[in-house]
């Protein structure tokens, strides 16, 4: 099945919508304009909506699938998601978010107590918890976490 992501003037993703494979291949093919008239033609836009972009529900195109909020970058003709954290910021190479704290280099604990790492937005850290709740903190400077 196809999908369709319907944008507002500002390429907000408004919602995704499913279309006929055999629709599609017979008004333009894949990520053509015909397509996304053709879709539109039977589809009425929602009250903010003004156009119709057709996304990936794999991946093969425009990097992600569509979701609602997310942003259509037409110049790299990508989706990108909502921001997950106000300190993070867009890799423009990627079209992914970061943090502005790498990633913590071990996900181990002791005698490799694996845990669940978050990020701290209000200390602008990572976060480790075990299944006991255990809570640490990735110190970066020493490469290494440290308890609560």
């Amino acid at each position: 099945m196809a999908h369709f992501a319907e944008l507002d003037i500002n390429n907000k993703v408004l919602r995704v919508l499913v279309a006929c494979n055999q629709d599609i291949a017979d008004h333009g093919g894949e990520l053509s304009e015909e397509a996304a008239n053709y879709f539109g033609s039977y589809t009425p836009f929602s009250e903010n909506g003004v156009k119709w972009v057709q996304t990936s529900y794999n991946n093969n195109f425009r990097k992600r699938f569509a979701g609602t909020n997310y942003t259509y970058d037409s110049i790299s003709d990508v989706f990108i998601p909502p921001k997950p954290h106000n300190s993070w910021i867009l890799d423009n190479l990627e079209y992914d978010w970061k943090s502005t704290i790498s990633y913590p280099s071990i996900t181990t604990y002791g005698d490799n107590v694996k845990y669940y790492i978050c990020w701290d937005e209000d200390n602008l850290r990572w976060l480790g918890i075990t299944k006991e709740n255990q809570e640490f903190y990735w110190e970066t400077s020493l490469q290494n976490w440290l308890p609560k």
